[in-house]
């Protein structure tokens, strides 16, 4: 596949898709011609960033531009990838401000294994968990200097005001024309995703769902799709694992089936430091240890499952992904059929505590409980959203505004969200009364006595976006007299409340 084909391809799939979206910057952003250190003797430390990118208040676009960015321009051996996102200063956002929802990396000028409808290979991924990926020594993801590299992201902008942020990744490369190229062993990225092919590969975890506190996609959700096997075309070694999920998530399980038997290669676990648990992207995932090798057989299947606690709260728009990177056969592997024991499911996590994510919100503000507060009126029989203000009952407002609007048991509330023009989502997602607490991390969570949510109401390109496709929602009508506090879990400094009377 010949770069300028595979460009001309990537173009066409993004602009048919609508993917760059108004409020993406009028100018492409920057590549940094990056910089080179030494990693070790034979290893250089490439660092590269992509920017800046003007993030308009309160976006939640997915991204793709411009159609590529800058990639070592020399053959050799990808050894290590670091992400970050950083502003120009160099500091890294507070995650309750900015958030690095997903950012992929693509090889346009190779053909992804598990997904080859896609215009690229996807090579690596980070989202706030920020796992470094380091591939054992020995081994190297293979770039050449006419390979085209692409970037697909999706960076959440949880304010209502502009900012400017740089995407970045450190890559630790061995030249071809090393001596150490000589013995490493080229590999090839597994993409194992539970909603693989999809541009935006997300699923909801409702409260109390599963079973036991939990719930294991695609398992425990009878109605998915199950795109979340692959089947191995050749023989090879799997020497590399990581996972991805989101707040909630547990752990993603990677396993081999052979025919009627199943078994655990890998389980990426998230390592959860916010003291509420697993509410949070206070984490980081573990990766497969550095002397993990698992030899597979043509024709072995590889299944990728997810799991989230459901105890706690709702968890929308999840995900569940894990990379793996594939050898040549031979490489010492360990055959999960014949000597199951020998394989190390549990790895280490990649780095400690990151302080972008020390805010976990939730302390007191001095805002009235809602459920104390006199009967509000309504807006034309309803509620509208507009400035980041949810009118009537916007909890931050000291005014007649902020009392709950009453509506008649058996009435839905109609929401509108008139932000939407501006391609601002807003979400109506219940949490626990009060709902008044600072904002953080894990705090709003959706946690209501009432699950309901209104999906993101917005427009957007079908299936490459997160809006819902529709500016108005209306909560259920079956909700039973009392107070009902909600805020945007795009925004999560709004809050809101409404009443149900008889």
């Amino acid at each position: 596949m010949g770069g300028p084909r595979v460009i001309g391809v990537a173009v066409a799939v993004v602009l048919t898709a609508g993917v760059i979206a108004a409020g993406a910057p009028a100018t492409p952003p920057v590549p940094d011609p990056g910089f080179v250190g030494p990693g070790s003797s034979q290893v250089e430390h490439l660092h590269f960033k992509y920017g800046p990118i003007a993030i308009a208040p309160g976006q939640n676009l997915i991204l793709v531009g411009p159609v590529t960015i800058e990639k070592p321009s020399y053959d050799g051996y990808v050894v290590g990838f670091k992400p970050n996102l950083v502003r120009a200063d160099g500091t890294v956002p507070p995650i309750e401000q900015i958030h690095l929802h997903h950012a992929v990396w693509l090889n346009l000028s190779a053909r992804d294994l598990t997904a080859p409808n896609l215009p690229g290979q996807r090579i690596a991924a980070a989202g706030e968990e920020k796992t470094d990926m380091r591939l054992p020594k020995g081994y190297g993801y293979p770039v050449k200097a006419s390979d085209v590299w692409a970037l697909n992201y999706m960076i959440h902008n949880e304010t209502a005001s502009p900012d400017s942020v740089f995407v970045t990744y450190d890559v630790d490369y061995v030249p071809a024309t090393s001596p150490l190229a000589k013995h490493i062993t080229p590999v090839q990225p597994i993409w194992m995703d539970v909603q693989n092919g999809k541009a935006y590969p997300v699923f909801d975890v409702h409260q109390g769902s599963g079973s036991h506190g939990r719930f294991t996609y695609p398992d425990q959700a009878p109605g998915a799709p199950r795109v979340n096997t692959w089947t191995m075309p050749r023989a090879g070694t799997l020497v590399w694992v990581g996972g991805h999920l989101h707040p909630g998530g547990l752990w993603d399980d990677l396993r081999a089936l052979r025919g009627r038997r199943s078994r655990l290669l890998f389980r990426s676990k998230a390592h959860y430091w916010d003291p509420d648990g697993p509410v949070s992207w206070d984490m980081a995932m573990t990766v497969a240890r550095a002397k993990w090798r698992v030899a597979l057989r043509k024709g072995d299947k590889l299944r990728i499952t997810t799991t989230y606690e459901s105890r706690l709260a709702s968890w929308y728009e999840s995900m569940g992904i894990m990379i793996a990177f594939l050898a040549p056969p031979h490489q010492h592997g360990i055959d999960p059929f014949r000597h199951p024991k020998r394989i190390k499911t549990t790895g280490n996590i990649t780095h400690g505590h990151l302080a972008e994510a020390s805010n976990h919100g939730g302390a007191a503000t001095g805002l009235p409980d809602p459920a104390k507060l006199p009967d509000g009126q309504t807006l034309a029989n309803g509620v509208g959203i507009t400035g980041f203000r949810y009118l009537p009952g916007d909890l931050s407002f000291t005014t007649p505004l902020d009392n709950p609007p009453v509506f008649h048991q058996g009435q839905a509330v109609h929401f509108g969200n008139f932000d939407a023009s501006a391609q601002i989502y807003h979400t109506i997602t219940a949490c626990h009364d009060p709902c008044t607490g600072s904002t953080g991390i894990s705090y709003p969570l959706a946690n209501g006595p009432v699950d309901f949510d209104s999906g993101q109401l917005g427009y957007g390109p079908q299936g490459y976006t997160a809006a819902a496709n529709r500016s108005d929602w209306f909560s259920p009508s079956s909700l039973q007299p009392g107070t009902y506090t909600y805020f945007c879990r795009i925004h999560p400094f709004m809050r809101g409340a409404f009443r149900v009377i008889k």
